[in-house]
């Protein structure tokens, strides 16, 4: 008998017509493209999963999380970043790191700042802050961790900063050690004794007041440095003091006064520095004229160590 011999199947394992034959390859044929759409099946799941896209796929939400995995030898172009507006104007506002790096605060009251968040430490994170001070008598209390970078900065004492004029004011915070240490950069106003002159202060970091009652009352003046018109009284040689309360007074500071204007002669002294005060002592070379003399002052931030 001849036997029936397909061309085409040189391994013998295809059937043909009217003749027995092994089936096990188509089997396996079928065997192997299965498992073949299982691996490009779960290739695709990986890449759907995975990839990075400029627009969602067919049936899927866009998520371009990347789980803080090395980006690196980048160029970029145009590129934004996420604005939050808080709600919050008043009491504790919660600045969330994850939520955006530029974020808005409006005040409706005193403020203060708390940060959630943060990079974990070894990698660094900033978050510039808008403040908008719609009240002079608002204040921004930061947290304690903020303790670099607050020298100089306008109206600051013990975490707690004062404003002079209403506004909106810039401010970066950065950390590389998950918030435990964060740094201040002011950055809409320059710092104290940044003027353009050798040494003194800016435009702004200045305030004055005048005296009530009688040349022994107290006068409140937050400001590094300033005027005070003394109350109109006739000058005398008997020594005299008043305390001048003032926020931006650390109690290792050095305070300066001088007479501005008068014309009987002073002989002046800074008797006390503390925490949020000095006194200034005072008395005429030997005048007596009923004047209201100026004394100005000027605060040198100094450390007993």
């Amino acid at each position: 008998m001849t036997s029936q011999i397909n061309p085409n199947n040189i391994n013998g394992n295809y059937p043909v017509a009217g003749v027995p034959n092994d089936t096990q390859g188509m089997r396996d044929n079928f065997t192997n493209t299965a498992t073949n759409f299982q691996y490009a099946a779960a290739e695709i799941t990986e890449l759907q999963t995975n990839g990075v896209f400029k627009a969602a796929l067919t049936g899927t939400t866009l998520d371009n999380n990347m789980s803080d995995n090395l980006i690196y030898a980048v160029k970029l172009n145009d590129v934004s970043w996420t604005y939050l507006q808080n709600t919050a104007t008043l009491g504790t506002v919660t600045l969330d790191y994850s939520a955006g790096q530029y974020q808005y605060v409006s005040t409706t009251g005193n403020i203060s700042l708390a940060f959630v968040n943060w990079p974990v430490a070894g990698s660094a994170g900033s978050i510039d802050v808008a403040v908008n001070i719609t009240n002079t008598g608002y204040t921004l209390t930061l947290p304690a961790a903020v303790s670099l970078g607050t020298a100089g900065v306008q109206g600051f004492s013990s975490s707690v900063i004062t404003f002079k004029a209403t506004g909106t004011y810039f401010f970066r915070f950065w950390t590389a050690d998950g918030g435990t240490t964060i740094t201040l950069f002011d950055l809409n106003r320059p710092l104290l004794g940044s003027a353009q002159s050798n040494v003194g202060y800016a435009t702004g970091a200045g305030a004055a007041v005048t005296q009530a009652t009688n040349r022994t009352t107290g006068v409140t003046i937050n400001a590094a440095c300033g005027a005070i018109t003394l109350f109109s009284a006739a000058g005398t040689t008997s020594w005299q003091s008043f305390t001048v309360t003032n926020s931006q007074v650390a109690a290792t500071d050095t305070v300066v006064v001088n007479q501005k204007s008068g014309t009987d002669l002073y002989r002046i002294h800074v008797t006390a520095v503390g925490a949020g005060s000095f006194r200034i002592t005072y008395a005429t070379t030997g005048g007596t004229t009923t004047e209201q003399p100026v004394f100005t002052f000027a605060v040198i931030k100094a450390v007993a160590s």
